[in-house]
């Protein structure tokens, strides 16, 4: 009689692993028994992965700049050495930045575009094309509800993720006749370092309280695991996203100016 083989794990790439959402988005894949290729670009990327790897699955970690197209091919050739197809793709890195636009660093506020729209585009499009090709895969994309609202003192950052929230539905639309979905995750604030690193803490939307981490991954991973289109984390965000789509654009400007312009940070 012959053995019976163990059934292979699927293989899951997470990007932005080291904190926040896509920590928790690799941590959830862990716990459900998929290997992992996590990215980020920072050495904190190194320890996540050792933490993921006491679960008792498979784990290649990346630190790499995903800013840059030397960054996602590189990536791109650590997941190909692995000589499995993406089973799921968590397209989370990204960040942020705070401050009016023409008092921004324009290297910092370029580096968001080249983090959230390009290096994210284009990490898809390599993974996404070999997923056609085998008629299978699932596509997370962390958008947000911010791309929703024009951001006043956030406008490079909330337009980023009204590209992603654009393109993921696009895209979906594009892969309907395939075994390959495209979900969006659309969180609002959210308990992270992103506030930290965008220079944000002397705003309002930087001191207030804010979601889970874990709760906004899991609604993120629930969604892609059954091919929703879209999920809105938090009912509370839900609301907003349902009023931004009836409020005028000048009028969400100015309230988005009172939550993220300087010097609104609350006293407690």
């Amino acid at each position: 009689m012959a053995a019976s083989r163990a059934p292979v794990r699927l293989l899951a790439v997470v990007t932005g692993a080291s904190t926040g959402i896509g920590y928790e988005l690799a941590k959830l894949c862990a716990q459900n028994g998929l290997d992992l290729v996590v990215a980020a670009d920072e050495p904190e990327i190194h320890i996540a992965a050792e933490t993921f790897r006491t679960m008792g699955v498979h784990v290649d970690a990346v630190e790499v700049d995903l800013a840059t197209v030397e960054g996602v091919d590189t990536l791109y050739t650590t997941i190909q050495a692995t000589g499995r197809p993406v089973d799921i793709l968590f397209a989370n890195a990204g960040r942020g930045l705070g401050k009016g636009f023409l008092d921004q660093d324009f290297a910092k506020a370029r580096r968001v575009i080249d983090t959230n729209v390009t290096g994210t585009v284009y990490l898809i499009h390599k993974v996404g094309r070999d997923m056609r090709l085998v008629n299978s895969g699932r596509i997370l994309i962390t958008g947000s509800i911010a791309g929703f609202i024009p951001g006043s003192y956030q406008a490079v950052y909330n337009a980023s993720k009204a590209f992603l929230d654009n393109f993921a539905f696009a895209l979906r639309n594009e892969l309907k006749d395939t075994g390959v979905t495209v979900s969006c995750l659309m969180p609002g604030p959210t308990q992270t370092e992103f506030f930290r690193r965008a220079e944000l803490l002397d705003t309002d939307i930087g001191t207030t309280r804010k979601d889970d981490p874990a709760k906004v991954a899991r609604d993120g991973f629930d969604a892609v695991m059954n091919g929703q289109a879209d999920v809105v984390s938090g009912w509370k965000n839900k609301l907003q996203a349902t009023l931004a789509n009836i409020t005028p654009n000048e009028m969400l400007a100015e309230q988005h100016r009172g939550m993220a312009a300087p010097g609104t940070a609350r006293k407690h």
